[in-house]
C-alpha cells in the first residue's frame, strides 16, 4: 500500500477550493456511523501539576514557564488543575458525560525523571498512570495515550539539546516508548498509542520562532534556518522506530494500533482568481502536512516541493532511515488529526527572511475582498470555517488512504472567567455542531473513513504560553478553588452523539 501510495501526484488529491467557508451553515444534526467513538482529551503538562511530586523530574516545560521576564504571561503549570491529585474525581466526571475515550499524555520526565535509556525510572510516576488506565477501564472508558506532547526532559535537553541531536534522542525515546507499552499495554488496557503530538509545533514554535519551550532560537549560537528540520527528522525516524518496536515486541499479544497526531490548518487562497495563490494554498498544506505525513503514512522522502525550496536545509535520510519508514508506514494504524480553522494563504511578491520556513507565503484571516474566514472565537486565529475542515478530511483522505481520528478539535469562548458565563457557551456548541455536520459530509458524502472524534479539551487548562488566558475545555475551571462544572458544551456533546448515531439512551 505505501508503495502504491508513494506514487500519487498532487493532482490526484487537489481540492475544489471555494472562498465559501460554511459559517453561516445552521446546525442540522446530521447522521454520524454508529462506530464513530467520540471522547475528551488533555495533555500532561496542561493539567497535572504536582510539578515536583513524587519524585517527578523537570521537563522543559517547567523550565520555560518560570523564566524571568516571563515568556508564558506570567504563570506556569506548577498546580494547573490538579489533576496528579484529584485524578479519581476526573475519572468520574469523564463518565459522567458519556465519553467513551479519553486521549491522554504521560509526562516522560514523572516516569523517568532524567529522561534517558540508562537513568532510572519513578515507580511512583508510573503507579499514577497504571491507576488512571485501571479507572477508565474499569468505567467504560478507553484509554488512548500520547507519549509526548512537547514536554522534553530537561535533563536530556541540558545533556544533547533533545531532539536535536538524532541519534541520542532515538534511542532514549525509544528505550521511553517501551517502558510505556510494556507497563501500560495489554489486550484490556491500553491498545491505542500515539507516539508524538503536533511535531510540526515542536519544530517551527519551539525552534524556530522560540514561542514554546524549550524557546530555542533566543539561546546563543542557534541556527534557525536548519534547526528546526533537524528536530522534524529526528521525531520522524523516533516514530517510525517505536512503530517497529510495537509491532514486532507487543501488538502480537495486545493487538491494538500505534500512530501519530499531525495538526494543520486549511487553507484557501487569498485571492481565488490569482494561479499564485491558488497554487500557495496547496503548497501550504504540503509544507505543514506533507512534511510529516509523507514520510509517516506513504514510507517517502520528504515533499519535493519541500527538497526544491529548502535545498540543504533539509536533512536527508539514509539508505537504512529509508528502509525504517518505508516498513514502518503501513503499521500505522490510524491519521490522528488536530484541526481548529482555515485560513487564507497569499503568495508573496518579495522574498522571505532566510530562515523561512513556509515557502514565501503569508496566512491571514481576511481575503483580497475583505471577506474573512469566519467568526473568531476568543483565539483571532481561531475562526469558524466548518467547510474547511471537510476539505481537510478529503484532502488528508485522498493523499494517505489511512482511517482518520480526530484527536482534537474545540475552540475557546470570549468571558469565560465567570462561570456563569462560561457554562452557556453558545459560541462552542454551534462550532462543535457545524464541525460534526462537516465530519457527516465528508463521511457520506465524500467517502472518507473517520473513526473517531475527540472534543479539546477536557477541561480549562493551562494553555502554554498564553497561561490561563484562552478556556478550551467543556469543563469550567477555577483556578482559585480548582472546582470543575461541565458547560453546557459537555452536555450538548453527550446528546447530540446519541442522537446522531441513534444510540438509545
Amino acid at each position: 500500500m505505501a508503495q502504491e501510495a508513494s506514487m500519487f501526484s498532487a493532482a490526484d488529491v487537489a481540492v475544489t477550493y471555494s472562498q465559501s467557508t460554511g459559517h453561516d451553515l445552521p446546525v442540522e444534526e446530521l447522521r454520524l456511523p454508529a462506530d464513530l467513538a467520540w471522547g475528551v482529551a488533555t495533555a500532561a503538562y496542561q493539567i497535572e501539576g504536582g510539578a515536583a511530586q513524587d519524585g517527578k523530574g523537570k521537563s522543559v516545560w517547567d523550565t520555560y514557564s518560570h523564566l524571568e521576564p516571563s515568556r508564558t504571561n506570567g504563570q506556569h503549570a506548577d498546580v494547573a488543575c490538579d489533576h496528579y491529585n484529584r485524578m479519581p474525581e476526573d475519572v468520574e466526571l469523564i463518565a459522567s458525560l458519556g465519553a467513551e475515550v479519553y486521549r491522554f499524555s504521560i509526562s516522560w520526565a514523572r516516569v523517568i525523571p532524567l529522561g534517558g535509556r540508562d537513568d532510572p525510572v519513578n515507580e511512583a510516576g508510573l503507579a499514577f498512570y497504571s491507576d488512571l488506565i485501571d479507572r477508565l477501564v474499569a468505567r467504560g472508558i478507553e484509554p488512548v495515550v500520547t507519549l509526548y506532547h512537547w514536554d522534553t526532559p530537561q535533563a536530556l535537553y541540558d545533556r544533547y539539546g533533545g531532539p536535536l541531536d538524532t541519534a541520542e534522542f532515538r534511542a532514549d525515546f525509544a528505550s521511553y516508548a517501551r517502558l510505556c507499552f510494556d507497563r501500560f499495554g495489554g489486550p484490556n488496557r491500553v491498545r491505542r498509542w500515539v507516539t508524538f503530538n503536533e511535531p510540526y509545533i515542536t519544530s517551527i514554535f519551539a525552534h524556530l520562532n522560540g514561542t514554546l519551550a524549550p524557546g530555542h532560537c533566543r539561546e546563543a549560537n542557534t541556527d534557525t534556518k536548519t534547526e528546526p528540520w533537524r528536530v522534524g527528522h529526528s521525531l520522524l525516524l523516533a516514530h517510525a522506530d517505536a512503530v517497529l518496536l510495537y509491532a514486532r515486541d507487543f501488538q502480537p499479544a495486545n493487538g491494538g494500533d500505534v500512530s501519530i497526531v499531525l495538526n494543520g490548518h486549511f487553507y484557501e487562497p487569498f485571492n481565488a482568481a490569482d494561479p499564485a495563490d491558488v497554487a500557495a494554498a496547496e503548497r501550504r498544506m504540503v509544507f505543514y502536512i506533507g512534511w510529516f505525513a509523507d514520510p509517516v503514512f506513504l514510507g517517502s522522502d520528504y515533499p519535493a516541493e519541500m527538497r526544491a525550496y529548502l535545498g540543504a536545509r533539509l536533512p536527508q535520510f539514509t539508505a537504512e532511515d529509508r528502509d525504517i519508514l518505508r516498513r514502518a508506514a503501513p503499521l500505522n494504524g490510524f491519521y490522528g488529526m488536530n484541526h481548529y480553522s482555515t485560513k487564507y494563504a497569499r503568495q508573496l511578491k518579495t522574498p522571505a527572511a532566510d530562515d523561512d520556513w513556509t515557502s514565501n507565503i503569508e496566512e491571514l484571516s481576511v481575503d483580497s475582498e475583505g471577506r474573512e474566514i469566519g467568526p473568531s472565537s476568543a483565539m483571532g486565529w481561531l475562526r469558524v470555517a466548518p467547510e474547511g475542515f471537510r476539505k481537510l478530511l478529503c484532502w488528508v483522505w485522498r493523499r494517505y488512504r489511512v482511517p482518520i481520528i480526530i484527536t482534537e478539535n474545540g475552540c475557546p469562548c470570549v468571558g469565560e472567567d465567570d462561570v456563569a458565563t462560561a457554562v452557556d457557551d453558545t459560541f462552542r456548541r454551534r462550532y462543535l455542531g457545524v464541525y460534526l455536520d462537516a465530519i457527516s459530509r465528508a463521511i457520506h458524502e465524500d467517502e472518507v473513513v473517520v473513526k473517531g472524534y475527540y472534543v479539546w479539551s477536557l477541561m480549562d487548562n493551562y494553555e502554554w504560553s498564553a497561561g490561563y488566558g484562552p478556556r478550551y475545555g467543556i469543563v469550567h475551571v477555577d483556578f482559585k478553588t480548582l472546582k470543575r462544572t461541565p458547560k453546557n458544551s459537555a452536555f450538548y456533546l453527550r446528546d447530540t452523539f446519541k442522537r446522531r448515531r441513534g444510540v438509545s439512551s
